[in-house]
């Protein structure tokens, strides 16, 4: 299953790109997520928890980041064993570029699953396949621009302090 989008994010290149590559905003991009360890140059190692037609499986597996050019592209590869119900593995190639409010993400997609998953037919698949990668999209875009009404009520006074800007601050919900 092969897929290509494009999101325009309300935040700089360089947010983005720092998001990409943190445990943390990967953790909250991906859909199911329980947990999300590692660093950008060994890995991240990643349990998820996903349900496909009828069947429900704990995946754990390993994203890598490779031919990453600082703020302008990666590739993101992940691989995940199932048990029972099989395999899924995908890769993204992301593109970064400067837009008119603020960066422009586009994504090529490729995804592939094998075992109990593939015997659910490609349609199910290939929709579940393309919500996953919508909404670990749709998730990272969340998590650095953040809710619609913060911008809103940013002149009052409980958020003039103690609250932190930036994606991070925003994933740990400060």
């Amino acid at each position: 299953m092969q897929m290509s989008d494009e999101r325009e994010i309300a935040a700089p290149r360089s947010e983005v790109w720092a998001a990409l590559l943190s445990a943390e905003a990967l953790q909250a991009a991906v859909p199911g997520a329980k947990e999300v360890t590692g660093s950008p140059e060994e890995g991240f190692e990643a349990t998820v928890v996903q349900k496909v037609g009828p069947v429900k499986a704990t995946f754990k597996g390993q994203v890598t980041l490779t031919d990453m050019v600082e703020g302008e592209s990666l590739i993101l590869t992940g691989e995940g064993k199932g048990g029972a119900a099989g395999f899924a593995k995908g890769e993204a190639n992301v593109r970064l570029s400067d837009s008119e409010n603020g960066t422009l993400l586009s994504y090529d997609v490729e995804a592939k699953v094998g075992g109990k998953l593939a015997q659910l037919g490609s349609r199910i698949i290939d929709g579940f396949a393309k919500k996953m990668a919508d909404q670990f999209f749709s998730n990272l875009q969340s998590a650095l621009e953040g809710p619609a009404e913060e911008a809103e009520e940013e002149d009052t006074p409980d958020d003039a302090e103690g609250k932190k800007s930036g994606w991070l601050g925003r994933l740990r919900g400060s």
